[in-house]
């Protein structure tokens, strides 16, 4: 590429009345005023690789370009973009009537280019020599607002669809993580489930005995979706009591097994029930077979919810596409879909030792909502204080429910470093994110928003360190 910044001025000959009536544009007009053009422009070259017009310098010239081809550059985001091609013969630069000022872009030759050009100045005079000769620039013009603006339709389309690809991966990203990792824990699991059912086989129990133990094992399971979730202190009272009763009765491994019983709303009248069935003996090895069962009960409902939230999403696609297919507004409990999500993501909060604190009201209203788009809201909420937290065991994530007037709200209220205010007025902006490159895309409290928007609730943040609460309201109706 030349260094050149000076184009070359070129002696003006015979054949360029010639060369302007191959022109479409120039067709039909007096050979007269050809002339004129050519008498009053400036014949120039243009080597390869120079600008032919650059950005931010004044527009003052009409440019006819009679031979070679160039390329048109603009800088956006720190990066080059090329918007287009133009070959000879093509008319470009300031035309008759026109309002631009600068050139907003750079004009980047591909190869020699031989151009005439007419200041700005002789515009006044062109109208008075050829009335003809102006109607056809003004053509020009009209033509190249049209070709800019389906460029930039396409350009905001693009836009478009990169922001809702953004956003789509980012919504996948959580289930699809839910997915691999509780099958990974499934296959873990199932490895010990051998060595566990020899246990059981060998044990001297007798039909009645394994009815009352299926009895039990079942009614916890059906009513896994009913039964109110505890508190962090109940919870942490019935474990106290499942981990006594298990090691007064000399089960080993207790305390990796009484997670998953309290997990399951047993009391310790279950276990005393299981254990006035069968023979003492047979305890411990009943005990984790039942344990095996509830494990494996739970990475299943994992893998479905998670393989439903992106079920959900794709079908929000498809709706986001299909404008007149969307799908309609249903009753949506917030707890249901709080309870689903929370599952989704509890090995990641687990994995940080972060503790999660339910103060869930009662008798919450249901809302008329997208199912699949408020479990996109607390996806996003509830991964945002997951990375924000530290994983030293001091985390505390509370979720908090309430009806307010004529409103359900919900809170997501973290123990972490807080929002530096700042930038508390940007959080909601798409693309915008404090995490380090390629750990954030920045789209997630952007959905947020427009989810909520969607449904005619609103969000709103408070924070300062130690303590952040996004509230979210929806209206009951």
């Amino acid at each position: 590429m030349m260094t050149a910044t000076a184009p070359d001025t070129l002696t003006k000959t015979a054949d360029l009345t010639d060369r302007l009536r191959a022109f479409d544009i120039f067709k039909d007009v007096r050979t007269e005023a050809l002339e004129w053009l050519i008498q009053k422009s400036e014949y120039k070259c243009y080597r390869k690789g120079m600008h032919i017009f650059s950005a931010g310098e004044a527009a003052d010239h009409m440019q006819v370009l009679l031979t070679g081809s160039y390329v048109i550059q603009r800088e956006s985001n720190g990066r080059r973009k090329e918007l287009g091609m133009w070959k000879a013969p093509y008319v470009t630069g300031v035309l008759p009537f026109s309002r631009m000022k600068d050139t907003q872009a750079d004009g980047l030759c591909l190869e020699d280019s031989k151009v005439l050009e007419l200041h700005r100045d002789c515009f006044v005079e062109m109208v008075n020599v050829s009335y003809q000769l102006t109607q056809a620039l003004v053509a020009v013009m009209t033509n190249r607002v049209r070709d800019f603006q389906q460029m930039r339709l396409m350009d905001e389309k693009l836009m478009a669809l990169g922001k809702m690809s953004a956003g789509l991966a980012h919504e996948l990203n959580n289930p699809a993580s839910a997915i691999v990792r509780s099958s990974q824990e499934l296959h873990k699991h199932l490895v010990q489930t051998p060595e566990r059912f020899k246990s059981v086989v060998t044990m001297r129990v007798t039909a009645e005995d394994v009815d009352r133990i299926n009895e039990i094992l079942f009614e916890r399971i059906a009513d896994a979706d009913s039964v109110e979730e505890l508190g962090l202190m109940e919870r942490e009272e019935r474990k106290d009591d499942l981990l006594d009763w298990l090691e007064d009765h000399d089960v080993e491994e207790a305390d990796r097994i009484v997670d998953t019983f309290a997990d399951w709303n047993f009391r310790t009248d279950d276990l005393e029930s299981i254990a006035n069935a069968i023979p003492e003996e047979a305890i411990q090895p009943i005990l984790w077979w039942i344990e095996t069962n509830l494990t494996t009960e739970s990475l299943v409902n994992e893998i479905q919810a998670s393989s439903g939230r992106i079920a959900e999403l794709v079908q929000s696609i498809k709706a986001y596409s299909h404008m007149d297919q969307e799908p309609s507004l249903e009753m949506v409990d917030v707890h249901k879909g709080l309870k689903s999500t929370t599952i989704m993501l509890l090995h990641a909060f687990k994995k940080k030792k972060i503790r999660i604190n339910k103060e869930l009201g009662s008798d919450i209203p249901k809302i008329k909502a997208l199912a699949g788009e408020l479990n996109q809201v607390w996806t996003n909420l509830l991964s945002n204080a997951l990375d924000v937290l530290p994983d030293d065991g001091s985390g505390v994530l509370t979720l908090r429910t309430f009806q307010e007037r004529d409103c359900v709200c919900v809170e997501f209220q973290d123990n972490g470093p807080g929002i530096p205010e700042d930038i508390q007025s940007r959080i909601f902006e798409p693309f915008f994110t404090t995490k380090g490159i390629g750990e954030g895309t920045g789209m997630g409290l952007d959905i947020v928003r427009r989810v909520i928007e969607h449904h005619n609730g609103y969000v709103n943040v408070d924070s300062e360190p130690g303590c952040t609460v996004f509230r979210v309201c929806f209206p009951i109706q």
